[in-house]
């Protein structure tokens, strides 16, 4: 007797993927989106690797996920990172993910800031991505491997006093971009997420400032979008192995059109940034999350 058309169709049907079993390890885990992101997978099943800078945070975002193995690791030290990433991936007993996800912000004023800011971010944002995937690469060059980039609307939409982020930013989808085609040969695949101002201490310490709201007019330049969907948009992420992932939904429909909007960004900000430049000039402000110290690259400038 044959099947019913319904009953067909519902064998037909593919599973929805799931992240349950996947071996996933995050980089600058100890809280913000890296903290959700692992609560959240070990949840569903998935069998979490967490590393960042601050370990009495990190180790409880490692408790809370049933003991995960987790490191303390500089994301700018590429010997160390190295060394971390194949140490956590032996205890998880190989990799099938890996979230790039560390990153560091700071307001700074092109002209008369100090480019210490700008090596920091580059250090972290980028050199700490593609140390990274240079550790985690190898590990990963199978058919199911998948990689996650936590990139950033401001990579696309650039504003005053976020250069050094906005370029940082920019440059990790470039790395994706280009990782996506080096990979295709082995079956991995390669994922770039966007978000806009989450609510995280990304955004209120990173850009939530006097410059900024001198500048602005407002605390936010698009208002504080909730943490969960940005969360739920990830798992989906490394369940199918995504291309591309946003957040909120209208992220997708401001990088479509990249030029329109710069120049809209551009026309609504005409006016106001002088005064808002000189108080980024003098505000005290510090990184998102305080880095160890590392040798300088760029030399302090008077």
């Amino acid at each position: 007797m044959n099947a019913s058309p319904a009953r067909a169709r519902r064998g037909l049907r593919r599973k929805t993927p799931r992240v349950a079993g996947k071996r996933i390890l995050i980089t600058g885990a100890a809280r913000g989106i890296g903290a959700a992101l692992a609560r959240q997978l070990h949840q569903h099943g998935a069998h979490v690797a967490l590393l960042g800078i601050e370990e009495s945070l990190l180790a409880q975002v490692a408790a809370d996920c049933g003991d995960a193995p987790w490191r303390y690791c500089d994301i700018g030290d590429p010997a160390q990172v190295q060394r971390v990433v194949n140490s956590l991936t032996a205890e998880l007993g190989g990799l099938d993910a890996v979230v790039c996800n560390a990153g560091i912000a700071r307001q700074l004023s092109l002209l008369g800031g100090d480019p210490t800011v700008l090596e920091e971010t580059l250090t972290v944002n980028v050199l700490g991505v593609y140390y990274t995937l240079r550790a985690a690469g190898p590990h990963l060059a199978h058919r199911d491997g998948y990689v996650l980039l936590i990139s950033s609307l401001a990579g696309a939409i650039h504003l005053p006093l976020a250069g050094a982020y906005s370029a940082s930013k920019a440059a990790v989808e470039a790395l994706g971009d280009t990782l996506r085609i080096e990979l295709r040969h082995t079956g991995a695949k390669v994922g770039i997420a966007y978000f806009a101002e989450l609510d995280t201490e990304m955004t209120s310490r990173g850009f939530g400032t006097e410059a900024a709201r001198s500048i602005l007019g407002r605390t936010t330049v698009s208002g504080i979008a909730p943490l969960g969907p940005a969360i739920d948009a990830c798992e989906h992420a490394l369940a199918r192995r995504s291309r591309r992932i946003v957040s909120p939904y209208w992220v997708s429909m401001a990088l479509w059109c990249r030029p329109l909007t710069q120049r809209l960004v551009d026309y609504s900000l005409r006016g106001g940034v002088a005064g808002g430049l000189e108080i980024a000039r003098t505000e005290p402000t510090g990184f998102t999350t305080e880095q160890p110290a590392r040798p300088r690259r760029m030399r302090r400038l008077a």
